[in-house]
């Protein structure tokens, strides 16, 4: 994981990721102006060299406006709507901001760059919006832009940040062992929250839980596997500054349902709660499916994960963690209560486990 630039370092690891998404967008969208008028227009310019840099730091700060609008305000807008219409409403606001950029840039181009008046720019761009290819061809352009945007958004976000560069560059398409710190969260007294609450209830309140904890785990680097029902699966590299980061991701968590305590209340009577387990080792990462491809991960030391989490009922424990994982973090015996070698559920031999003091 890389480090943050130091003006980042104070911000949710969430909005790091919006600004990190923003700013991308923007830098590529001003290369790819920049290259194809310096292909296609530079003869047409008096001063290319000024109109370029002009051009090009225009087009960087309306990128930087549109790239916040599609992925966050957009979103947040049609959530709600079905399928298709979510789908009509994205193209039309799309094709608005397409028609807005190209009479944004031309606007910007003859009025400070050629030094034409408002009012000769404006008639000018509507004399030349009547050839159609002209139109066409340049609001095609942002069209094209726009549509590859909104799609790298909605796929990166579907895989979790960083996973479909991984597919794109096919870094797991021949399996790899690596070392890492896996986590298994679910809710706690499902089943009794499950039968108080109606089905949608139950269902909304899983949501908003998952979202509170998901963000407490995004702000601390972990990389989300997989979301099962009321369980969320997430592992980090293995570092030790990852090992802390993992039990700072509960302890965030936590606090944030804690802040939330009473819209939980207001809203569902209820109050959620979670358990943690948590253990290092190697596993196997790679591509798999067909139509829709994932990377999964495997393992023995996912299956040991998952029984350590469901440990937590039978010691009447929230977070435990196994041995390897207590030394691999150089954990204090102030911050665990040893629980001693363990008998998991389809494992041969006993573990050691410990349960977290936070």
């Amino acid at each position: 994981m890389r480090k943050r630039l130091p003006f980042f370092k104070g911000i949710s690891g969430v909005t790091y990721y919006r600004l990190k998404t923003m700013f991308t967008i923007a830098v590529v969208w001003t290369f790819i102006d920049v290259v194809s008028v310096y292909i296609f227009n530079r003869a047409d310019m008096e001063d290319p060299r000024k109109s370029m840099l002009f051009r090009a730091a225009f087009v960087f700060s309306i990128s930087l406006f549109i790239s916040y609008f599609f992925p966050a305000t957009l979103r947040r807008f049609v959530r709600k709507y079905p399928l298709w219409l979510n789908l009509l409403v994205k193209f039309v606001a799309v094709l608005i901001a397409a028609l807005l950029m190209n009479f944004l840039v031309y606007l910007i181009e003859h009025l400070f760059i050629e030094g034409y008046t408002f009012r000769e720019t404006v008639d000018r761009f509507f004399a030349a919006s009547r050839y159609v290819d002209w139109f066409l061809q340049r609001t095609f352009y942002w069209v094209l832009l726009l549509v590859l945007t909104q799609l790298y958004i909605e796929i990166n976000e579907k895989y979790a940040p960083g996973v479909f560069k991984d597919i794109l560059v096919g870094k797991y398409y021949i399996p790899k062992e690596e070392k890492r710190i896996v986590m298994f969260i679910d809710l706690k007294d499902s089943t009794p929250i499950a039968e108080r609450l109606s089905h949608q209830r139950y269902f909304m309140f899983i949501r908003e839980f998952i979202n509170l904890v998901s963000i407490a785990l995004i702000d601390n680097y972990g990389r989300i596997y997989q979301y099962v029902g009321d369980e969320v699966v997430v592992s980090w590299p293995a570092t030790p500054k990852n090992a802390r980061r993992a039990i700072q991701s509960l302890i965030d968590a936590r606090k944030m349902i804690q802040k939330n305590n009473n819209r939980f209340r207001r809203k569902f009577n209820e109050v959620p709660s979670f358990r943690a387990g948590i253990h290092v080792g190697e596993v196997t990462i790679g591509e798999i499916g067909v139509i829709k491809k994932d990377l999964a991960i495997s393992g023995d030391t996912m299956n040991t994960t998952a029984r350590i989490r469901s440990a937590c009922t039978e010691f009447n424990a929230n977070y435990i963690v196994s041995g390897e994982f207590r030394e691999f973090a150089s954990l204090e015996e102030w911050q665990c209560d040893n629980l001693g070698r363990v008998d998991l559920k389809g494992k041969a031999e006993a573990i050691s486990l410990c349960a977290l003091k936070l």
